[in-house]
């Protein structure tokens, strides 16, 4: 853990392999601890974690407030429907106010690409030494999400050693509506550091060919790769011949708020030609565990009878899963 050298967390293009070992490892450790007895550990006592969510959100924001609560800090809750932004507050200022009141960490989503950065660029600016981790910004971003996906597939495959090289080599499948997804960005950039393929695949008006690139080249700002050698990126748009061979699959939400932008002609032709089936997995030639970063439309994205199916659908394990990852970021952040 000592090679750890982020300050923030605002996009996974920045980690190495070595980062996602060191956060893996440390949510290894916190998962085992409500079995084990001890529910909280004093690792940030003292510590102030400040969650400021301006999109609404169920399980990230609840994920990480029980994470930090976990590790004995104090949480504070920002609520942009009761804030002085309606009364004409700069972001900048509103944000300002909880440095001021001691904040050593803030979680920031924003429907917006690139405010989480941003606010961590103004903040170091002006000498201030919070911490920033990104929650999800518009569609570019969401790295707890990707990790904590990277984290329920390695302990699929390697239950006692839930490490990046049990993707290694591995094929996984992401079905959806890439083109809006920052989850998908973010899995792409974990799942081919960890060696594995990902093949992508949706309606053409929701994954561009563009994709077959992505991760080609560092995002712009980042002057290089840390990563020395990633999967296969592969975009397709028939279902069942992305299924052939699948180790996993992931499947996105589909947000219905496309409809109105002509991208699909109806949800019923969607859930037939992209919607996941105990019927349609048979196409991946063995059992292959089934994710989904919720909330999932039932009877759109996959079956109800498969998202029901705790044998296939890991969709409750990545919601635990969600708290030890976020648990190791708060960790690694706030230690610094």
């Amino acid at each position: 853990m000592s090679d750890w050298n982020h300050r923030h967390v605002l996009d996974l293009a920045a980690f190495s392999l070595a980062d996602y070992a060191t956060v893996l490892e440390l949510a290894q450790r916190f998962r085992v601890m409500p079995t084990s007895g001890a529910r909280k550990l004093p690792a940030l006592q003292g510590r102030l974690v400040t969650t400021l969510f301006f999109e609404p959100s169920t399980r990230t924001r609840s994920s990480f407030e029980l994470a930090a609560k976990r590790l004995s800090a104090d949480v504070q809750s920002f609520s942009p429907s009761s804030s002085s932004l309606s009364k004409g507050e700069s972001l900048l200022d509103t944000v300002r106010t909880y440095v001021a009141m001691g904040a050593d960490l803030l979680v920031v989503r924003h429907r917006c690409t690139g405010v989480p950065a941003s606010l961590a660029r103004d903040l170091e600016a002006s000498g201030d030494r919070v911490a920033v981790l990104n929650g999800g910004d518009g569609q570019h971003s969401h790295p707890s999400q990707g990790l904590l996906d990277l984290f329920t597939l390695a302990r699929h495959f390697a239950p006692e050693a839930p490490t990046p090289h049990a993707l290694a080599g591995r094929r996984i499948v992401i079905v959806g509506d890439v083109l809006h997804s920052r989850v998908a960005r973010s899995n792409l950039w974990a799942l081919t550091a960890c060696g594995a393929d990902v093949v992508l695949c949706g309606p053409s008006t929701l994954l561009p060919s563009s994709f077959a690139e992505f991760v080609a080249a560092p995002p712009p700002g980042q002057a290089s790769d840390p990563v020395a050698s990633r999967g296969r990126v592969i975009v397709g748009h028939d279902l069942d011949q992305a299924l052939a061979g699948a180790d996993a699959v992931m499947t996105l939400r589909l947000q219905k708020e496309r409809m109105h932008q002509h991208l699909l002609t109806s949800l019923e032709s969607y859930h037939r030609h992209y919607g996941l089936t105990h019927q349609r997995l048979e196409r991946c030639g063995q059992p292959v565990p089934v994710l989904h970063p919720g909330p999932v439309n039932r009877g759109v994205e996959m079956s109800g009878a498969l998202l029901d199916d705790p044998q296939r659908c890991l969709v409750e394990e990545q919601v635990r899963n969600g708290i030890p990852i976020r648990m190791a970021l708060l960790y690694l952040l706030a230690a610094r």
